[in-house]
């Protein structure tokens, strides 16, 4: 059982996954994906990064980080020892935002995981009842004891623990998307 930082992944050579189709080109030019890393700290994802912790504490009346807001929560939350990551509202979610933890745990770069509808992070079997977890956070606003199998970039299985998993809602309360943090997991096989 992993629990906190994973750095083993770094420099990892990348493997392509036959389910998941991502473009060849950066949208950033031609400089290789695996050479992408994300400014945390953009006013985007300072906004987005406030946006789940204002979720967080709306659903669950927990802090994201306590005492922390703007620019220094965005960097806390990237450096977290733990995995934040959320996906958008399309009819096939995207995934829009992943931490540091969480770009090593799925081998892949910001580029590559923000081109990635969240089912992917599940194995096809996996996908029904994710789907499911998915829907109870819609109708209920969280759960905070999911457990399932997901995999890496090059396949990868492993295993999340008591993982949180909340809507978010933009300032106005409007749906927006929704996020998972978790800081449990165990390789398999």
């Amino acid at each position: 059982m992993h629990t906190g930082s994973i750095c083993y992944f770094m420099g990892y050579e990348w493997f392509a996954r036959p389910d998941l189709q991502l473009p060849r080109k950066s949208a950033r030019g031609n400089i290789p994906r695996r050479c992408m890393k994300p400014d945390y700290l953009t006013p985007e994802l300072v906004a987005h990064v406030g946006c789940l912790a204002r979720s967080l504490k709306h659903f669950t009346g927990r802090d994201l980080f306590p005492g922390f807001t703007g620019t220094a929560l965005a960097r806390t939350v990237a450096e977290a020892p733990f995995v934040v990551v959320s996906h958008g509202t399309q009819a096939d979610p995207v995934l829009n935002y992943g931490n540091r933890v969480a770009l090593r745990l799925w081998e892949m770069d910001w580029d590559e995981l923000t081109g990635t509808p969240s089912r992917l992070t599940a194995e096809a079997p996996e996908r029904t009842e994710r789907a499911r977890l998915l829907a109870a956070v819609t109708q209920n606003g969280f759960i905070d004891d999911y457990s399932g199998i997901r995999v890496s970039r090059s396949g990868r299985r492993f295993r999340i623990f008591q993982a949180t998993v909340w809507n978010l809602m933009t300032e106005t309360g409007q749906p927006c998307g929704q996020a998972a943090m978790f800081d449990r997991w165990e390789f398999l096989g």
